[in-house]
């Protein structure tokens, strides 16, 4: 049975941990935000591909929903769970992992935003939800990545 977002006020994210391994070992693809605040902001920023979840809506299905979005670009299965981490404001995120690779002639493209830029302008501007996708080394991924979602890294360790 595939688990669903339970009716509640809790904010719920889903999202799919891409891997691969290569000659230097495991690897996983990260994704940077887009937009103005995190144009200079590196190490601990980067995420996996997720997004929120609505009421009752499929989890898996809303991660590789937000995979193709956020990298421009579907996830396939077999699906591995890797379990549910809460991030630092409170939102809870289910993983997934998948191996796989990026097509050989990828081009990043993601979903857009809008908002009030610059502050106070009146001006709205369009920007990508997502700046970057790349695949990183587990040694790389634990400087880029959330610090709350280091554990994903840890479970994929563990099963792959």
């Amino acid at each position: 049975m595939r688990e669903r977002v339970k009716s509640t006020s809790e904010r719920v994210s889903a999202g799919i941990l891409m891997y691969h391994k290569s000659e230097q070992g495991l690897e996983v693809l990260l994704v940077h935000p887009g937009g103005p605040f995190f144009v200079h902001k590196d190490e601990g920023f980067w995420s996996i591909p997720k997004g929120e979840a609505a009421s009752g809506e499929d989890l898996l299905s809303r991660a590789q929903i937000e995979f193709e979005e956020e990298v421009g670009t579907p996830a396939s299965g077999p699906w591995i769970p890797i379990g549910t981490i809460r991030q630092k404001g409170g939102k809870l995120v289910h993983g997934w992992a998948c191996q796989g690779s990026l097509p050989e002639l990828f081009q990043h493209r993601s979903n857009t935003f809008e908002m009030e830029w610059p502050p106070h302008s009146g001006k709205r501007q369009s920007f990508p939800e997502v700046d970057q996708a790349r695949f990183f080394s587990l040694e790389a991924a634990r400087r880029k990545i959330k610090p709350t979602q280091v554990p994903f890294l840890d479970r994929l360790m563990e099963l792959a």
